[in-house]
């Protein structure tokens, strides 16, 4: 028992960044209380990202998210759109390259919305990033 402990702590201090395939395509990760996820669905084609807190998000006009590390950038937009109870910020675009190569390339991410900020860890995201792109409408049958 006196080893469970560590191995415990070590898993959720952690945490991954999880590549689902399928219809949509799933990317997700959780971090300090949030969770960020990414969704693809080939035949729109149409990308999404939500990130989801504990508080809701304020009001404010426009969502950025800034990517640190060796390929560091910014992004923005004014076309965030919210949960019911504000608690789920979703952005959704037909061309995510810049938020995958933000995600991919550098080292942490920090989303902004007015005075609120959720910063997550991109240590472990290249290799589901890098599925993440590879995915693609099956041809039926």
């Amino acid at each position: 028992m006196r080893y469970a402990l560590p191995l415990i702590l070590f898993a959720t201090a952690c945490p991954a960044w999880e590549f689902t395939p399928g219809l949509p395509c799933l990317l997700n990760h959780e971090e300090g209380g949030a969770a960020v996820a990414l969704t693809y669905d080939p035949t729109a084609p149409l990308y999404t990202i939500s990130i989801t807190t504990a508080e809701p998000w304020p009001v404010a006009p426009n969502f950025s998210m800034r990517f640190d590390g060796p390929s560091g950038l910014m992004i923005s937009t004014d076309r965030q759109t919210f949960s019911a109870d504000r608690r789920t910020l979703t952005v959704t675009d037909r061309g995510f390259g810049n938020v995958l190569n933000g995600l991919q390339f550098n080292e942490s991410a920090t989303a902004t919305l007015g005075a609120a900020t959720v910063r997550f860890s991109l240590s472990d995201a290249a290799e589901p990033v890098s599925d993440f792109r590879q995915c693609r409408a099956s041809p039926g049958v």
